[in-house]
């Protein structure tokens, strides 16, 4: 898998938010103590095999510990196995039917389980669309499935994973700006991950609005699309990425760990997560701003799939890997993906190599870009030679290849899942989907890993006895390879590869994954309340009457409006709400934390007085260059991205790889209501106006950000610190409700006055006496102490919270009205595939005055 994302977690932070052209990121190496500072640097260190050991006593590792999720306590009973509770049965059958959107960051290895996935949910009647790298469309496309071009070339991240294995890039990659090249690639993949989700069929122009969004961890979009949508994520993976007491991280090497090595396996997860949101969190916070979203805080960044609860389900053989018992009902364990078998005919050479003698073994390295791949191929040959076996050779990515040989056949492109029949053993990276079509077939496995988890997969191979533990790429030889090739021939290697492959063929991982991803949905919010198997995309409210409409529904609705439909009472729609929130555990730290960033909040806006005008200068000169440019070529126009603040233009030639024909929705936004927009004509009169207007904005944005900061962040920090402080203790919190806006930001603030002052004034009473009924005159002493605690920060909570909430609320209801872009272009989109809907084979079946009566009656 193409790990390349946590290995860019120590980088320069000055991306631009849409994608751009490489010019913008040709900035000098970036300094790694300004992004991580001094407890990165005392806590890491980076290990050739790629993986990252993690000093446990160290202070980031202390202080990450505080803000882990809930680790599970063995000695209280909580030995949870993940069976979904009994209220949430996973249903026989499916009736709504969903438009999903597969968001995959990877190698064709990571691509080709989520075909096999996507084919399954099409079986259940879903619309999948899968958004990958722009090379996988014909792969894609081959087995049924729809494509969106996200960007980025997963070749080119191999070759970087190759040449920088660990989470820090060497100094190389640093001068020849690696580093600013990948996160530019990030940039454009999130940029494409938002537009998988809303924007028409680049080639067909066929509408496309994402009900539901599955997606890999390194996809990086998902949870921030569907905040935005206020749809349902479900992340799925092959590598362990939740916090787990049974083994550690596999980027992580623990150190100093003591004696309770399950909480260092726990913790190792925290710090690679922080690690990681060190060198993205400003791309990703960036990038959040084009869709009218709020930056999420480093202190919740990292953590957030967790804080969500976001489900989780992870695409490996349980026979392999069992569940973790510390693993949330949420949390799956499926078994691999295998799609069906390809209708596969070999090739003549191929037929005839394996019929000429004994079954050979197969040596590959898949999708890894390596530097010297004539030093690699002769030493795979000498190793044949002296094993005197037969072997298949695949040249892969890898590039390997060699004289003509009896005994070595070369190979181009074969399908595993027919050449894993043919074979007597398997040499390989470790990718997870190459280890389990081996194992899938009983073929004994020998793992060479060059990064990610492909050490963790070697490791579970050698832990069942179906292989020798895993040989890293630096330390191959004859010697070690040869030995480890005469294992994989051994009947015992044989004998164990064939265990695991009995217990892999009574598993059903794909279509145990889409129960999992069925039995998650809020199914009773999903459905339309009229078509009951389209999903609900409106509200409709009248006369205190609320209903649930499809796409369909409203357009249906719209044409018969003398039946009392009043398209302005309609408003988006969101089955699965999203609120991100910073959790502060105490007054102390949330108070100062919110000083700081309130500092550094300002003095950023205050540098944009000078920078924004300065960046729409380049802007302009790029733009009368690139149109003077494309003027006089069929490459297809630049486009904006959807939101209006993007600064940045793209290169032709990123524009002509992965750019539809067809507008995006904010053009045929701005189109729609008459606004031109910042796309005018070049020009110094234009160019200077905006440099103003970038001027004139930042100047607002230093005044906002600094009366919101005293007014409102500062305040709430410390008020919700406080409200935390019984949980220091062992006390339940009190859930005072959700702010939304100015209307549920009072209601917070006067249950906060009312409550706090009520408990803080009588604590001092009710705790000695609760405690002496529990504990006697030991009670009494303790109660007197929360008592005493709490007279002081619950009623200093309900003071504060009497303004810090409400102030919430009001700043919350006043984003909502100015931010407002991305809205507009989801109710644009979600109108357009309604019309596509009316107009197409599903509007043609639909009984219009069926629905027109069941909206009369409901609303009736």
């Amino acid at each position: 898998m193409s790990r390349f994302i946590e290995r860019m977690s120590i980088t320069d932070h000055d991306i631009p938010s849409s994608r751009a052209s490489s010019e913008t990121y040709v900035d000098s190496p970036p300094a790694y103590e300004v992004v991580v500072g001094q407890l990165a640097e005392e806590a890491v260190e980076v290990r050739d095999d790629g993986r990252i050991t993690v000093d446990l006593n160290s202070r980031l590792a202390r202080t990450l510990s505080k803000f882990m999720p809930k680790c599970p306590n063995y000695s209280k009973g909580e030995d949870r196995t993940g069976e979904r509770p009994a209220e949430q049965p996973k249903p026989a059958s499916w009736a709504v039917k969903l438009n999903i959107v597969v968001q995959v960051v990877g190698s064709r290895g990571d691509v080709q389980p989520f075909i096999a996935l996507g084919n399954e949910l099409q079986k259940h009647g879903h619309r999948v669309r899968l958004a990958t790298h722009n090379t996988f469309r014909n792969f894609v496309e081959s087995h049924g499935l729809e494509f969106y071009p996200i960007g980025g070339d997963p070749e080119e991240l191999m070759a970087y994973m190759v040449k920088n294995p660990g989470l820090i890039p060497s100094m190389k990659s640093l001068r020849q700006g690696d580093i600013q090249q990948k996160r530019a690639m990030v940039s454009q993949m999130l940029t494409g991950c938002w537009e998988s989700c809303i924007e028409p069929d680049p080639i067909s122009g066929v509408p496309f609005v994402a009900d539901a969004i599955i997606a890999n961890p390194p996809s990086f979009g998902h949870v921030h699309c569907a905040q935005a949508l206020g749809i349902p994520v479900h992340l799925m993976f092959t590598m362990p990425w939740t916090n787990t007491r049974a083994f550690p991280h596999p980027l992580a090497n623990l150190k100093n760990g003591g004696s309770d090595n399950k909480l260092g396996n726990y913790t190792s997860y925290s710090v690679v997560e922080w690690l990681t949101w060190q060198g993205l969190g400003d791309v990703i916070n960036k990038w959040r701003e084009t869709m009218d979203l709020e930056p999420v805080s480093a202190m919740d960044g990292p953590n957030l799939a967790a804080q969500l609860k976001v489900p989780f389900t992870y695409c490996w053989s349980p026979a392999l890997v069992p569940k973790p018992k510390d693993w949330a009902p949420h949390v799956d364990v499926c078994g691999f993906f295998f799609r069906e078998a390809p209708n596969y005919t070999s090739p003549p050479d191929l037929a005839a190599f394996l019929a000429a003698g004994p079954p050979p073994v197969y040596i590959g390295f898949g999708s890894i870009v390596i530097d010297h791949p004539v030093k690699m191929s002769n030493l795979i040959i000498e190793v044949v030679q002296k094993c005197g076996a037969r072997a298949i050779i695949s040249r892969g990515w890898s590039k390997l290849d060699g004289p003509p040989m009896d005994n070595i056949f070369y190979l181009g492109d074969c399908p595993h899942e027919w050449l894993f029949q043919h074979v007597a053993a398997v040499v390989h990276h470790g990718g997870a989907g190459t280890t389990a079509c081996g194992l899938l077939n009983g073929k004994p496995t020998t793992i060479v890993p060059f990064f990610g988890d492909q050490p963790f997969w070697g490791n579970m191979v050698a832990a069942r006895g179906a292989g020798p533990k895993p040989i890293p790429h630096k330390t191959l030889n004859v010697e070690n390879l040869a030995a480890a090739i005469s294992f994989c021939l051994t009947p015992e290697a044989n004998s164990a590869a064939k265990e695991i492959a009995y217990q892999m063929q009574l598993e059903s991982g794909v279509k145990t994954a889409v129960n999992s991803f069925h039995a998650n949905l809020p199914i009773e919010k999903l459905s339309c309340d009229i078509i009951s198997d389209q999903p609900a995309s409106w509200t409709y409210k009248r006369k205190g009457k609320s209903l649930k409409l499809s796409k369909l529904a409203v357009e249906i609705l719209s044409e018969g409006r003398t039946h009392g439909f009043d398209a302005k009472k309609l408003a988006l729609y969101e089955p699965k709400p999203i609120l991100i929130e910073t959790n502060w555990h105490e007054p102390i730290s949330a108070s100062t934390a919110a000083f700081v960033g309130w500092n550094i909040d300002v003095v950023e806006a205050a540098a944009g007085i000078v920078t924004k005008p300065y960046k729409e200068y380049k802007v302009g000169r790029t733009s009368v260059s690139t149109k003077s440019v494309a003027s006089g070529s069929s490459t297809p126009s630049l486009r904006s991205t959807h939101s209006s603040s993007s600064t940045e233009v793209e290169s032709l030639s990123t524009v002509s790889e992965r750019t539809p024909s067809h507008s995006t929705a904010s053009d045929r936004l701005s189109r729609k209501s008459t606004d031109i927009g910042r796309d005018g004509p070049p020009g110094f009169a234009c160019t200077a106006s905006r440099m103003a207007g970038a001027s004139g904005k930042a100047l607002a944005d230093v005044n906002v950000k600094g009366f919101k900061g005293l007014l409102v962040d500062i305040p709430l920090a410390t008020a919700e610190g406080l409200r935390n402080v019984p949980a220091l203790y062992g006390d339940t919190v009190r859930d005072h409700g959700t702010v939304t806006d100015w209307k549920s930001g009072a209601l917070v603030g006067g249950k906060a006055f009312m409550y706090g002052m009520g408990e803080g004034l009588t604590d001092i009473f009710t705790e000695p006496y609760r405690g002496g009924k529990k504990e006697g005159a030991l009670g009494v002493v303790k109660g007197v102490g929360k008592g005493s605690v709490t007279l002081l920060t619950k009623t200093s909570y309900a003071m504060l919270g009497l303004v810090a909430y409400p102030g919430q609320g009001i700043a919350k209801s006043i984003r909502t009205a100015v931010k407002s872009r991305t809205r507009k272009v989801i109710a644009l989109v979600r109108h357009e595939e309604g019309q596509y809907l009316l107009k197409g084979p599903i509007g043609s079946r639909i009984d219009r005055a069926q629905v027109l009566a069941q909206f009369d009656l409901l609303t009736r």
